[in-house]
């Protein structure tokens, strides 16, 4: 029997043994999440702020997995205001899709499991802690109160039904007391919202019958079919060429002020963002590094990680040879370190950075970052090495000019 390395390699034992733990641990998930008629007292809240949609807060997600413990979401904290758009960005695995699927419960179980924290959803009169909601009941919410875009349409939609049937099945699951040609009037208007013409003709279609941004379009109006206080989109213009692009951003702007709801907007575009956001998160390794309006994150950076995004994206009218990129490699997520996730990647790393993970700095009302180099006793440390000038990668403000 092979026993275990230090380069990662489990042996099959060992993996057995992992697993059985695990499973003792998500039945005792899946036996609280399952439920029935559990008393709407356990899952009431308050939220913060009334003037939120949604608040994250200390939000932990693991998926329990053969070969470890995977934190995907390890301790995210943030807001998504009533009416605003938050982007949220971060490279592959970062956990930006985990923290949105946590908020829909569309996780994959029973591996994947909320483990810690709070998701308060803002119901107007009420709120709910989303990690509490059982199943029965979070069905009542999801696509009617909280709404999803995913990002790949041809796999979202059910290639063997219609695409009216496909609507009609959101609508009608929301809304018992419609008919069904009453469901059907509903369906089209959602259909003729999203810019698509002959919404009766397109109704009778199959998915593969449909281009891609017309697919794209029609997972908007499935979403946004029982009018959602809360819109996810998940990459929703990954797929699409450039100008469906532009079309897609301004369907989803205008509809998001006709309903007047909140979007939280995932994508790895940074220039969406700065055209769609009025905040953003910036994520690392299952971590906030950086949140704050577009203002500051884009005309005043401070985390590394965020200098390193920005300063990967090509600016129009500046010549380099080759585009920035952050050297090394993610921590191995079953084992993440005690210290800042980025140190060993880090061209502005301190003495300090040693030590443990850094805690969050509010830089100002708005704009708060995860780094040492913010703290006041080593602030001044921060600004004599001269790393904090980044017009070298044509970003003309910096953190420090706030």
């Amino acid at each position: 029997m092979a026993k275990h390395r230090d380069d990662g390699y489990l042996s099959a034992r060992e993996s057995r043994q992992i697993s059985r733990a695990n499973r003792k641990i998500t039945n005792e998930f899946e036996k609280r999440w399952k439920r029935k008629n559990v008393p709407e007292s356990e899952y009431l809240t308050e939220m913060h702020d009334k003037a939120n949609a949604v608040e994250f807060d200390d939000l932990h997600t693991y998926f329990f997995t053969d070969s470890g413990t995977v934190k995907s979401v390890d301790g995210v904290s943030f807001e998504v205001p009533r009416g605003k758009t938050v982007g949220v960005v971060g490279e592959s695995g970062c956990g930006k899709s985990v923290t949105s699927l946590s908020l829909m419960q569309l996780l994959q179980r029973p591996q994947g499991q909320i483990v810690s924290g709070e998701i308060r959803l803002n119901l107007g009169d009420k709120a709910y802690d989303i990690t509490k909601v059982p199943q029965m009941a979070m069905q009542d919410l999801r696509g009617n109160v909280v709404s999803m875009i995913f990002q790949e349409p041809m796999t979202s939609l059910n290639p063997v039904f219609r695409i009216g049937d496909q609507v009609d099945e959101v609508i009608a699951l929301h809304n018992k007391e419609l008919s069904a040609q009453e469901v059907r009037k509903r369906t089209i208007e959602a259909i003729q919202m999203v810019g698509i013409a002959n919404a009766e003709g397109i109704c009778e279609m199959f998915p593969h019958e449909l281009s891609g941004g017309m697919r794209q379009r029609i997972m908007i109006a499935q979403a946004l079919a029982c009018e959602p206080a809360i819109i996810i989109a998940d990459e929703p213009t990954t797929a699409l060429d450039v100008t469906i692009q532009a079309q897609i951003l301004d369907l989803l702007r205008n509809l998001k002020d006709k309903i007047n709801s909140s979007i939280m907007l995932i994508t790895h575009d940074l220039g969406v963002i700065a055209e769609m956001a009025d905040y953003v998160v910036v994520m690392y390794a299952g971590r906030v590094v950086e949140r704050g309006t577009v203002e500051d994150i884009f005309h005043h950076p401070a985390h590394p990680y965020t200098i390193g995004l920005m300063a990967s994206k090509p600016v129009v009218g500046r010549e380099v040879k080759e585009l920035f990129s952050i050297p090394g490699k993610v921590p191995n997520p079953i084992n993440m370190p005690n210290y800042c996730y980025l140190r060993d990647r880090c061209d502005r790393r301190l003495a300090p950075c040693d030590g443990d993970y850094p805690c969050e700095i509010a830089i100002s009302d708005t704009h708060t970052v995860s780094c040492y180099r913010f703290y006041e006793e080593y602030r001044a440390q921060a600004v004599a090495d001269g790393k904090d000038d980044m017009s070298a990668f044509g970003i003309t403000g910096g953190a420090q000019d706030e």
